[in-house]
């Protein structure tokens, strides 16, 4: 048979085979996997998708109807009953060790961040994803609402998503915070949910710098005044020592910055263990958290995370985390063809194109020019009575 090398079969190339077995016998196959193998269970959630299928009868009813290119994909046909219990009963934790596989190799082709420092920079926050509480209810959160919370380390090389944890939505987002394991010198950034005198006590014994906000009600005293350029916004550059009640968790000196922006007038005022850093290099470092809103706001509007094909804790997971290698394949693709265009408009050619066989770059070739030769007068003319 001939080779279908569609635009989903190179996507799908990025995971190497050997990396997803080798991750598939670590986390060991049933005898029902045999007929119906993880690596199927991939392509179809991939596959949903990058094709936006509204419903779990679509997304199979579509894959089916590609049986040709199914063989290339080395995947067979399968029932939805089939399909449905795999997605129920087989743990998500493979499919968030194939994300964590990917971010690695993704990474290593990824630009680096905007600042001029070496420092690597990651930003620390979560989003909520909402769900129906009578179709959900071991997701609930409060009287009437559902939902899983998605907390998430951005990585600012490339902005990618470097960690991932799912957890129902009432935990609280600094007890993720402490177990993370950032790489020595690093630079994380959080909002104000993520306020613990005790982490941040810790932080510098594991060479770990952070960047945040300081609470309205937080004590101290001021250690140190140091001089600021009041042209670009700065208000005050200070070295404090907290002194409230829970200032012995933090029992080191601390940076405080004020910070008006010039253009709304609305002032700021951070915490950070950096000293070494401009004050308004901390302020800007802050003011690029927004891209991990940004990128959640992103996955929410171009991924299948707000409607589910599954009911079960571990249907919704998979499918999480098949949604954010997704999102890993269209960034690697992007780094490896050096494509300008957007991640949205990539995620739409791709839907249209998915299973056309032609190169990756060639979906972005701008058109030729019309043939001289092309006999544009050879048209019937209607004649209106």
């Amino acid at each position: 048979m001939a080779h279908c090398n569609t635009i989903f079969h190179q996507m799908l190339k990025l995971i190497p085979r050997h990396h997803f077995d080798k991750l598939e016998a670590e986390h060991g196959t049933g005898r029902k996997a045999r007929s119906f193998t993880r690596w199927s269970q991939l392509v179809h959630l991939l596959s949903m998708q990058l094709t936006a299928r509204a419903s779990l009868r679509d997304g199979i009813a579509s894959l089916k109807a590609r049986l040709k290119s199914l063989y290339h994909l080395g995947v067979k046909p399968v029932a939805r009953s089939t399909f449905s219990d795999a997605n129920n009963g087989r743990p998500a934790s493979f499919f968030a060790a194939v994300f964590a596989r990917m971010y690695q190799r993704c990474r290593a082709h990824a630009p680096r961040h905007k600042f001029k420092f070496k420092n690597k920079l990651y930003s620390l926050d979560a989003t909520v994803v909402s769900l129906c509480l009578t179709l959900f209810p071991w997701a609930s959160f409060r009287r009437t609402k559902a939902g899983v919370k998605l907390h998430t380390l951005l990585d600012h090389d490339g902005y990618l998503p470097a960690f991932v944890a799912i957890t129902p939505a009432k935990e609280h987002e600094v007890k993720k915070a402490r177990a993370l394991n950032l790489p020595k010198e690093s630079i994380v950034v959080e909002d104000l949910g993520y306020t613990d005198y005790a982490w941040y006590g810790q932080l510098p014994t594991q060479k770990i710098f952070f960047v945040t906000r300081q609470k309205s009600n937080a004590r101290y005293r001021v250690l140190e005044r140091r001089p600021v350029n009041a042209a670009l916004g700065l208000v005050s550059d200070e070295t404090i020592q907290l002194t409230g009640a829970k200032a012995r968790e933090c029992p080191k000196p601390l940076r405080r910055i004020v910070y008006q922006d010039p253009k709304t007038g609305k002032s700021c005022v951070f915490l950070t263990n950096h000293f070494r850093l401009a004050a308004k290099t901390i302020a800007d470092i802050y003011k690029e958290r927004w891209q991990i809103e940004i990128f959640f706001r992103w996955i929410k509007q171009n991924l299948k995370i707000k409607a589910f094909i599954g009911n079960s804790e571990n249907a919704v997971m998979s499918q999480i985390y098949a949604a954010l290698i997704v999102y890993l394949l269209l960034c690697y693709t992007k780094f490896l063809c050096n494509l300008s265009v957007t991640l949205q408009n990539f995620m739409r050619i791709l839907q249209l194109n998915l299973f056309r066989t032609c190169s990756l770059p060639e979906l972005f070739e701008p058109p030729g020019p019309v043939p001289d030769n092309m006999n544009v007068n050879n048209q019937l003319t209607l004649a209106w009575a």
